[in-house]
């Protein structure tokens, strides 16, 4: 039952999060399906351990997506 349950459901993907310091240099990693609260995590491509105490390659980062709103217009009659 809980197979055919999984299938159904939609799942929520994983993101990649990394914590830097002032420096910009990473401190932890975070995967979640929200962005973590508090100051200095942004958004990685993936987790990668040879990052840890080492400034983040400007490649890393994920550029922010912003889900626009759907504007639902009245139609004129």
């Amino acid at each position: 039952m809980r197979l055919l349950k999984s299938l159904f459901l939609s799942h929520s993907r994983h993101r990649h999060f990394a914590l830097l310091d002032a420096h910009g240099h990473c401190l932890a990693f975070k995967q979640c399906s929200l962005p973590p609260v508090g100051e200095g995590w942004v958004e990685v491509a993936e987790t990668h351990l040879g990052w840890m105490h080492r400034p983040l390659p400007a490649s890393a980062r994920v550029s922010p997506q912003f889900v626009r709103a759907q504007s639902h217009q009245a139609l004129a009659s």
